[in-house]
């Protein structure tokens, strides 16, 4: 008598399963290599801009960053590193969910918090960029002396 197993044979060929998925994991390896490319390029002038222009670290203070975010182009420079930062992270920390975590549950779970984390980060982030009041009506005079008008 012979008993029928789930296990294939060491000598069965190997068969591809086929997926309905689409190339959804090409497309997140080919995003990873551009916004790892474009970061690096966004990060490095963030930090030769705050570090090296001007009186460097011991100038980095409410007014710097007041006087940097008045400039739409600083405010879309500084939103587009937090956005791509934040999605190259969550795309390759769920990568490593899908290839760690074995269960299905603890595989959602984790990346149900995962989502959660990127999506209170981006919201505020982006709500502390385009909110941000370079000149709020009590600060004082020397806070604000170079680009508020009195």
């Amino acid at each position: 008598m012979t008993a029928q197993t789930d296990i294939p044979t060491p000598r069965s060929p190997y068969v591809r399963r086929k997926t309905t998925r689409g190339n959804y994991e090409l497309y997140s390896w080919v995003f990873m290599r551009a916004s790892g490319v474009l970061l690096v390029v966004l990060v490095f002038g963030h930090l030769f801009v705050n570090l090296m222009v001007g009186d460097g670290v011991k100038a980095i203070d409410f007014a710097f960053v007041g006087g940097k975010w008045s400039s739409p182009f600083w405010q879309i420079w500084d939103l587009l590193m937090l956005w791509l930062a934040m999605i190259h992270g969550t795309n390759g920390v769920r990568t490593i969910i899908n290839d760690y975590a074995q269960r299905d549950v603890t595989r959602g779970v984790l990346k149900s918090l995962l989502y959660l984390a990127f999506t209170i980060t981006v919201v505020l982030g982006t709500l502390v960029i385009f909110t941000f009041d370079p000149c709020p009506p009590d600060a004082p005079a020397e806070l604000l002396a170079s680009f508020c008008t009195a």
